[in-house]
C-alpha cells in the first residue's frame, strides 16, 4: 500500500482543505483544519456529511442535507436526572418557571423541572426572585433563561444542572409581558411584548454564556405580544400574536429570523387556525404550536406543525388533550411537552406530551407540582436549537 506523508496541505486561497477522494483512514495524531467561515458564509449545495468550523459559534458543524441545513457537533450530555417521579432516569431536563394561577393578581414565583423522557409528576426546582408571569423561556446545553414578564424587564438563569433559585442576568431593553423567547446554544432572543398598554415589536437578545443587559436585534413584522417561540440552530419561529392596542386582535402569522445575525423578522406563513397564546417547542427541523385562543372565548386544542428551514403554512398535527390557553412548551431532540394551560373551565396543572416527528394527539404527562397555572416561562437543556 502506498503512502503520502504531508504536513501542511491547503487549497489556493489557504481557506481550507482541497478535496480529496477515497480516503478510509485519517492517522494523524495531531490535527487536521476544516474549512471555516461564518453562519451567513455557509454553502447551501455542499454533500450531506460535509464539515466545516463556524467562526461565529466557535464550533465544528456538519451539512445534513439541502432541507436540514447546518447542525452543530453536539459536545455536551444534556442527560439530567436523579429524582423521583419523572426524573427518576436520566434525559434531557425541561424546566417551567413562573406564571399566573389566577386572572388577577395569582402570580407565583415557583420553578418547577422534568425529565424530558420519562413520565410523571414534577418536581421543585427552586423560586424567581419576584412573582412573574408572560415569561419568555430559552436555554443553552448549561443555562436555563428566564426573560421579562408583566410589567418586567428582568432576565434570570439558572444552570440546568444545579436545582436553586434563579440568580440576576441583566434586563431586556423594554419592560414587556409575552415575549416569545427563541435560543440556541450561543443566543437567547426574544420577540416582542405587551408594555402596558402598548404593545412592542422589538425584538433583542442576550449571550447565553455571559450576563449582561440584552441589546437590539432588529424588530417583528408587527407590533406583536403572546406570540410563541422554537428555534432550530439557525432560525427563531414565532408563531401566532395578539396585536395592537386598542383592540389587541388575535392574529395567526408566523414570523421567522436568523438568530446568529441581526435584523427585522419576515413572514414565514400562517397556523392553520388563527389564535395566539399556544405553547411551542421543536426539534432540530419541525417547530410544534400547541392550543391558543382567538377573540371571545374559543379556545382550541388544535396542534400545528412547520418545517423551521422552509417557509409557508403550518400543518395539522393532531389534538391536546384539552383545550387549551397560555400552556408552554419544551422539548428533546424527539419529544415535545406543554406544561400547564388555562382551559374552558379553569386553570391546569396538566403536563401533556408528543413525538415531534410524528403526527397524533398528545398525551398524558404528569403534574406541575402546585397550583395550576398558566403563562409561565418553558425551556429545555436539549431542544431543537441546540
Amino acid at each position: 500500500m502506498s503512502q503520502i506523508n504531508i504536513r501542511n496541505l491547503s487549497n489556493e486561497n489557504d481557506d481550507g482543505s482541497p478535496e480529496i477522494v477515497g480516503v478510509s483512514t485519517f492517522s494523524a495524531t495531531s490535527f487536521f483544519l476544516p474549512p471555516k467561515g461564518s453562519t451567513g458564509e455557509r454553502p447551501s449545495d455542499c454533500e450531506p456529511g460535509s464539515i466545516r468550523f463556524n467562526t461565529d459559534t466557535a464550533n465544528l458543524e456538519y451539512f445534513r442535507g439541502k432541507t436540514l441545513g447546518w447542525s452543530q457537533f453536539e459536545l455536551i450530555n444534556p442527560n439530567l436526572g436523579g429524582g423521583t417521579g419523572s426524573n427518576t432516569g436520566l434525559g434531557v431536563r425541561g424546566i417551567y418557571a413562573g406564571g399566573t394561577k389566577a386572572a388577577s393578581p395569582g402570580q407565583m414565583d415557583t420553578i418547577d423541572f422534568i425529565t424530558v423522557s420519562t413520565l410523571g409528576n414534577a418536581q421543585d426546582f427552586g423560586n424567581l426572585s419576584a412573582v412573574r408571569f408572560g415569561v419568555a423561556g430559552s436555554g443553552s446545553r448549561t443555562r436555563a433563561i428566564y426573560a421579562g414578564g408583566y410589567g418586567s424587564n428582568i432576565i434570570e438563569f439558572n444552570t440546568f444542572a444545579s436545582l436553586g433559585n434563579a440568580t440576576d442576568f441583566g434586563d431586556r431593553t423594554i419592560a414587556a409581558g409575552y415575549p416569545a423567547g427563541h435560543s440556541n446554544q450561543v443566543r437567547s432572543v426574544n420577540l416582542g411584548g405587551y408594555t402596558v398598554p402598548a404593545v412592542s415589536n422589538v425584538i433583542d437578545y442576550i449571550t447565553i454564556a455571559q450576563t449582561g443587559n440584552a441589546v437590539d436585534f432588529g424588530d417583528a413584522t408587527a407590533e406583536k405580544f403572546a406570540s410563541s417561540g422554537c428555534s432550530s440552530s439557525t432560525r427563531g419561529v414565532s408563531a401566532g400574536h395578539r396585536g395592537s392596542a386598542p383592540s389587541y386582535s388575535y392574529i395567526g402569522t408566523i414570523d421567522f429570523f436568523t438568530i446568529m445575525t441581526t435584523g427585522n423578522s419576515a413572514d414565514f406563513g400562517d397556523l392553520s387556525v388563527t389564535r395566539a397564546e399556544l405553547g411551542a417547542c421543536s426539534s432540530s427541523t419541525r417547530g410544534i404550536f400547541a392550543g391558543g385562543q382567538v377573540e371571545g372565548v374559543s379556545i382550541y386544542n388544535v396542534i400545528d406543525f412547520v418545517t423551521i428551514a422552509s417557509t409557508g403554512n403550518a400543518t395539522d398535527f393532531g389534538d391536546a388533550t384539552v383545550q387549551k390557553r397560555g400552556s408552554n412548551g419544551l422539548s428533546s431532540p424527539t419529544r415535545g411537552v406543554f406544561c400547564g394551560a388555562i382551559t374552558p373551565a379553569e386553570f391546569s396543572n396538566a403536563i401533556d406530551f408528543i413525538t415531534i416527528a410524528s403526527t397524533g394527539n398528545a398525551a398524558d404527562f404528569g403534574d406541575l407540582t402546585d397550583t395550576a397555572r398558566a403563562f409561565g416561562g418553558a425551556c429545555s437543556n436539549g431542544h431543537g436549537g441546540l
